[in-house]
Formats: C-alpha cells, structure tokens, sequence
C-alpha cells in the first residue's frame, strides 16, 4: 500500500511540476498504473482492469497523440488563466466530495461481477459518475487545446 502511495503521490506531483509535456504524460502513466494497483488491494479487479484498459490505455495514448501531432510548437506564450482553473477545480472537487458522502459510508463492497458494478455505477454512484464525465470532456479539451496550433503568428 505504502510503494503504491508513493508512487501515486509522486506521480502526480510530477504531472502538475514538470516541464515537459511528454515527462507529464510518463508520469501520468505511473499514476493511473498505481491506482490500478490500489484498486487491486482493494479486491475490486474489474475496476483495476478499467483503470488499465480505459484510462491508462486510452486516455494516456490520446493525450500522447495530441502531444505528438502538436510538435516542437508546445513551447511558448500559452492561454492560461489559473485562478479560474483552480476555482473550478476546486468546485469540482467539492461536488464530487459531496456526492460520494451522500452516497453512503464509502463502502461498495460485491462488486465482484460487472452487473454489481453497473448497478453499484449507476445506482449510487451516478452523481460522481457523471461528474467525473465532465472532468474527462474538459481533458479532451485541454488536449484539443494543447494540440491547436496557433497559425495566427
């Protein structure tokens, strides 16, 4: 649990600090593998696997994709406004903080078969489910946004 948290927490510490967009994406890999490997101590394989397949898989490759098609061109003045991103990150965090406390005692014990999964995903867990959807649409733009290139210049 202990090399799993290391992991998890420096892995992300290099997303948000590093420099490099490719390095980023390295250590996003390290971060999603990790939580796959916690949600595996927490007996729940099909969530491990999900987290492999889809968000290590293909988040990472897409957002590798985008990396490679924007090329060399990543460098320089960017649109950035952070205070707005912070807040609105933080807004997110508090809704998906809130709906997981209203959904019960954090438990989700029997998700053993997908059908468990599904009803546990779209039962109890659909506020944050549908929160987290959100999340992922405003990646895909950061993406798009990333590998925009700006013939303006």
């Amino acid at each position: 649990f202990w090399i799993l948290t290391i992991v998890l927490l420096g892995g992300a510490l290099a997303v948000v600090t590093s420099k490099s967009l490719f390095r980023a994406a390295f250590a996003l890999a390290a971060t999603l593998l990790a939580t796959a490997g916690l949600y595996l101590l927490l007996s729940a394989p099909l969530l491990a696997a999900v987290q492999v397949i889809l968000y290590t898989g293909g988040i990472l490759t897409l957002a590798v994709f985008a990396l490679v098609v924007a090329g060399d061109e990543t460098e320089g003045v960017r649109w950035r406004k952070p205070l707005p991103a912070v807040a609105l990150s933080a807004a997110v965090l508090a809704a998906l903080a809130a709906a997981v406390r209203r959904a019960g005692d954090g438990s989700v014990g029997g998700l053993e078969s997908g059908a468990a999964a599904g009803k546990a995903l779209f039962g109890d867990y659909l506020v944050p489910f549908e929160l987290l959807s959100i999340l992922l649409l405003g990646a895909v733009f950061g993406a798009l946004l990333i590998a925009r290139r700006d013939d303006r210049a």
